[in-house]
């Protein structure tokens, strides 16, 4: 299942050299690969009896994995209802396949992107930001049904093999043959070939997932209602183009195989939905960002632990990555990132940009100033189809560096860096003390409740309506069911 996003800006290390073709990159897919432990109890400190038998070097190695790989989505999230649900489906699901003995561990991961996938190792990871998107047991028997049916299906080995394969004939063609553009036409033909491959393999995990749900007594079209819902979380997000190295199907063409397989099962009607018991098991569960790591509210950036806050220009969208907070433009022609460095021994910030921080920097361009009180400089560098406007901000022991890039050189993007450099700022501590976590509420419609009138009640800036009607898997022509129970965002 593709990824939406990565885990929050963490702060926590120096960032790699900012490369000029790396500005404006906002998203990462994350496909079935890699190898990692069980999951185990590992904040335990019990002592280990003499008796027990030891960790190979291979276990090892993959408990290591799955403990970064856990690190890197906010690490696990402790919700005891929604874990205690995830495991009682997941063991009917295993009971219907036809490796009923497999043995599957469920993490849930404190990360508020739309993610699920596994292992082979028979791990099976869930964001909370998924489960905040289903709406009923089937839903969410649909998402793990189709994790499930990667590892039955071998997926992850084969498409290591396929990659093993396609890269030792590129090499071959390249060192042996002596022709270097004719293995990098092979390594691009080879490429085209894995995505291609990963995209059937989404497709058959799919077919087979919503054959074990069906089997398992679920409600089979439950896998077609979260695919319609993950369609509409990511039009809400950002509008999107066809990628042909994309490594899933597009959303529409999973939900019509998803639907003629349900169909080829049963009419709607048939299968176990239990929306009223996953609503409780989820009512309460953490939503959006964690303000540990800070938090994105509209176009405003808040970490409460760094004590800073920045504003992005008018009409971009931010996003809290754990790399830097990234923004884009609605137009695609702008680009924003801001992250933080370790202060490196050098004499001033006008010495640090011409460090080599950024490429084709302007000498004339740097100047020094003073941002909200903060030292600061700024500078700008041209590329071949970008501009860049960057900035380096001293607070405390760290350097914040603002880097905005347009496709046009103009005077609005120059304003436009400059109102999101002079908005970076130190928070007030009643302005920390105001920064509290969003969580979902299930509230029950009331007779002549609306959509709208629900959706006003969401702790959100912008886009309630809309976002209450993904929640909850509502088109914009549903109404509400008086006594039935929906989702809303509140603090």
């Amino acid at each position: 299942m593709a990824a939406e996003t990565m885990a929050r800006l963490t702060w926590r290390r120096p960032w790699h050299r900012l490369s000029r073709r790396l500005v404006g990159t906002v998203a990462v897919a994350l496909v079935v690969a890699g190898c990692a432990a069980e999951q185990a109890n590992l904040s335990s400190t019990a002592p280990v009896l003499a008796s027990a038998p030891r960790l190979t070097g291979a276990e090892k190695a993959a408990e290591r994995e799955h403990r970064r790989l856990v690190a890197s989505f906010g690490g696990a999230y402790r919700w005891a209802p929604a874990q205690k649900l995830l495991e009682t489906v997941v063991a009917r699901l295993v009971a219907a396949t036809d490796r009923p003995s497999e043995g599957y561990r469920v993490t849930i991961l404190n990360s508020p992107t739309v993610n699920a996938f596994a292992l082979p190792t028979g791990n099976i990871y869930v964001t909370r930001g998924l489960l905040a998107l289903a709406n009923d047991d089937s839903e969410i028997a649909g998402v793990l049904a189709h994790e499930i049916a990667h590892v039955t299906a071998n997926h992850a080995a084969a498409r290591a093999e396929l990659a093993q394969r396609s890269a030792l004939v590129s090499r071959v063609v390249t060192e042996v043959l002596d022709n270097p553009k004719g293995g990098a036409q092979v390594a691009d033909q080879s490429q085209r070939t894995i995505a291609g491959f990963s995209r059937a393999q989404e497709l058959e995990a799919d077919r087979i997932g919503i054959q074990t749900m069906a089997k398992a007594g679920f409600d089979p079209y439950g896998a077609v209602r979260f695919l319609a819902s993950l369609g509409r979380n990511s039009g809400a997000r950002t509008a999107t183009t066809s990628d042909f190295l994309a490594t899933h199907p597009s959303t529409p063409e999973r939900i019509a195989q998803a639907l003629s397989t349900a169909r080829s099962i049963a009419a709607p009607g048939i299968g176990e939905r239990r929306r009223a018991e996953y609503l409780t098991a989820i009512d309460g569960i953490a939503y959006g960002d964690d303000p540990v790591d800070g938090v994105v509210r509209d176009r405003r950036f808040l970490h409460p632990r760094l004590g800073i806050t920045f504003t992005a220009p008018e009409g971009f969208s931010l996003d809290n990555t754990a790399q830097a907070v990234l923004g884009v433009s609605r137009s695609g022609e702008e680009a924003l990132r801001l992250d933080a460095v370790e202060a490196p021994q050098v004499e001033s910030l006008e010495e640090f940009i011409r460090s080599g921080w950024i490429e084709g920097v302007t000498a004339e361009s740097i100047q020094p100033l003073s941002v909200n009180g903060l030292p600061a400089a700024t500078a700008t560098a041209a590329g071949t189809d970008w501009t860049f406007h960057l900035a380096a901000v001293r607070i405390d022991g760290s350097i914040y560096r603002l880097v905005l890039a347009s496709r046009n050189n103009d005077a609005a993007s120059a304003t436009a860096f400059r109102s999101a450099l002079m908005s970076l700022r130190r928070l007030s501590p009643g302005e920390i003390r105001a920064i509290r976590p969003l969580h979902i509420d299930i509230v029950t419609a009331s007779s002549g409740d609306t959509p709208e009138r629900l959706a006003m009640r969401m702790a959100l800036s912008a886009g309630k309506l809309e976002r209450f009607r993904v929640l909850n898997g509502l088109d914009p022509g549903n109404a509400l069911r008086p006594g039935e129970r929906y989702k809303i965002v509140v603090e």
